[in-house]
């Protein structure tokens, strides 16, 4: 059995040290590892026992044979249940949330869909805000029915409305087990009020005797501009190819929350081996090192590039969250719940789909690509590519259109990327 780790101390003395600063060294011991300063790369499928009896008591915690004890801690097995890596990966992932516990996997898709799996069991419902993202569509409208698992969606925005009146229609239909939520939306930057989901949960808990476990998914803000848990979430969903990754270069996803929330999860994902592998781990320690600096960078250009476009004559709008009318019921759930704009968002191009594949085709320094929060720019159009699951009646429904472009701001010099997207304009 591994003693409680003596390194997961997030305050020096009195004062409570910031995210950035733990991302250097929490989770891990130096003396564990030969005295190297980061974390070396556990590239090993098993794990030697001390003894059986060690052996045995790793095996009854894995499968929830008893409960943990206290300052005990899951010994090494195998990496596809546990690994190193991994696990000082998901200890400095569980800061920026303030989250007590976290699970690491191999996509943001596998962490949305092993999180869902587990919480829900035929004739469920999922009531969720629309739009999301088009692999999240996909699981919701495609998969999860034909594991007799139905959904009812409403629309994204501060108005309560729509989540009212779908949670009265998905309680017609079967017991509300998850109300997922994307915000900011996919692509349209609208706003879910977070409190208002947990507090839906809470009545439903008391009309169903059961309460549905609200997951938000906030990969578009990432884990510096918005913290879901703080408002009520009982967990958080990120695509980590996103910001915390945020190079480009690999592929993970993660779920936090509590460890009684991500009880189940942890199950699931042993048994359908969704585990991010023990390289991807180390890369993405590597990068939530740079995590604030980057996404600071990149909200900083995001600013100075969406306030340019808002002016400019062949852009009908900017779906940017700092041009929100501070007084608007968006504006006001935006200072309540988001720390800042962040650095992706969507325009619309004047001239509809010709005149955005135009522009698009145009850009020099943006990368015509999907995915988002990498240090370089990104252009993409929703309709056609990331979105494209979605019948263009609902697409149009949900503010997805023809017309639109979606952004995501890098790092490079903002002035350079102002005059790419000039030039691209000029040849609209």
């Amino acid at each position: 059995m591994k003693p409680h780790k003596p390194y997961r101390h997030r305050t020096l003395g009195s004062h409570r040290l910031s995210p950035e600063t733990l991302a250097m060294s929490y989770g891990y011991d130096p003396k564990l590892s030969e005295g190297a300063v980061k974390a070396p790369l556990f590239m090993t499928s098993t794990f030697v026992f001390d003894s059986t009896q060690a052996g045995k008591e790793f095996f009854e915690l894995a499968y929830g044979l008893r409960e943990r004890k206290a300052g005990e801690d899951p010994g090494l097995i195998y990496s596809r249940i546990n690994n190193p890596d991994l696990e000082i990966l998901e200890d400095r992932l569980t800061l920026w949330d303030d989250a007590e516990d976290s699970l690491v996997f191999s996509s943001g898709m596998a962490a949305i869909a092993t999180t869902i799996f587990a919480h829900v069991r035929p004739g469920d419902v999922v009531v969720h805000s629309e739009p999301v993202y088009g692999g999240s569509e996909f699981l919701l409208a495609h998969i999860l029915p034909q594991f007799g698992v139905s959904r009812v969606g409403f629309a994204a925005g501060a108005d309560p409305k729509p989540l009212a009146d779908a949670i009265e229609t998905a309680k017609k239909i079967g017991r509300v087990s998850v109300i997922y939520v994307e915000t900011p939306a996919n692509p349209t930057n609208d706003l879910v009020d977070i409190a208002a989901c947990a507090a839906a949960a809470k009545g439903l808990h008391a009309a169903q005797n059961f309460r549905p476990v609200v997951m938000v998914d906030n990969t578009f803000l990432g884990p510096l501009w918005q913290h879901p848990l703080s408002h009520g979430a009982d967990l958080v969903l990120y695509s980590l190819t996103k910001y915390v990754g945020g190079h480009s270069d690999v592929i993970a996803g993660c779920a936090l929350g509590s460890q009684a929330a991500l009880a189940a999860v942890r199950g699931f994902r042993t048994i359908l081996g969704t585990m991010c592998d023990p390289h991807t781990g180390w890369l993405l320690m590597r990068s939530l090192e740079t995590l604030k600096l980057r996404m600071t960078e990149a909200a900083t250009n995001a600013k100075k590039i969406a306030d340019f476009l808002v002016t400019h004559p062949k852009i009908d709008a900017v779906h940017y969250l700092g041009h929100l009318p501070p007084r608007s019921p968006a504006g006001r759930l935006f200072a309540k719940q988001c720390l800042s704009p962040g650095s992706t968002f969507s325009i619309d191009v004047k001239g509809g789909e010709a005149a955005a594949f135009r522009f698009l085709d145009s850009l020099k320094l943006m990368k015509l690509a999907v995915s988002l929060g990498g240090t370089e720019s990104l252009a993409e159009h929703p309709a056609s590519m990331t979105h494209s699951d979605i019948p263009p009646d609902a697409q149009q429904r949900l503010g997805i259109t023809p017309s639109m472009v979606r952004l995501s701001i890098g790092i490079e010099n903002a002035d350079d990327l102002i005059v790419d997207l000039t030039q691209a304009l000029n040849a609209v």
